[in-house]
């Protein structure tokens, strides 16, 4: 697929979702959990919903923010891949318009010498390539 996301069009946007969830190999981080950041971008055409000014047109950030909510507080994956592949799975099974989904997944508390924002994975999944017909 292409390299250049900005030629996908348009895009809701979902920036600094933060969650409690108990994902991680360590045993501390499933029973203690910590705090996970999350980024979405979803692409979609949004020339209707832009002309029309109808919600029906669309796909509600909060149905997205459900989605995200509902997986990083459910149960407890290994890794933030999984999580990531998750929501982005989720997302494109529930809302036929998206076309792309972009996850980012972050962990701001790791046990690494020095400062940082966090570290963590991100993950673009295609409808054409990853949820086939």
């Amino acid at each position: 697929m292409t390299s250049d996301l900005s030629k996908l069009g348009d895009k809701l946007i979902l920036r600094g979702l933060m969650f409690h969830g108990f994902h991680g190999v360590k045993q501390e981080e499933k029973k203690l959990g910590q705090k996970f950041l999350i980024d979405v971008d979803a692409w979609m055409d949004l020339r209707k919903p832009g002309q029309s000014d109808n919600m029906s047109d669309t796909v509600s950030y909060t149905d997205i923010y459900r989605i995200v909510k509902s997986i990083v507080e459910g149960p407890s994956q290994n890794l933030l891949e999984s999580v990531a592949q998750l929501i982005a799975t989720t997302t494109l099974n529930n809302h036929s318009q998206i076309s792309a989904v972009r996850v980012v997944v972050g962990k701001p508390h790791v046990a690494v010498p020095g400062p940082l924002d966090y570290l963590g994975v991100e993950i673009i999944r295609y409808r054409s390539a990853d949820m086939p017909l």
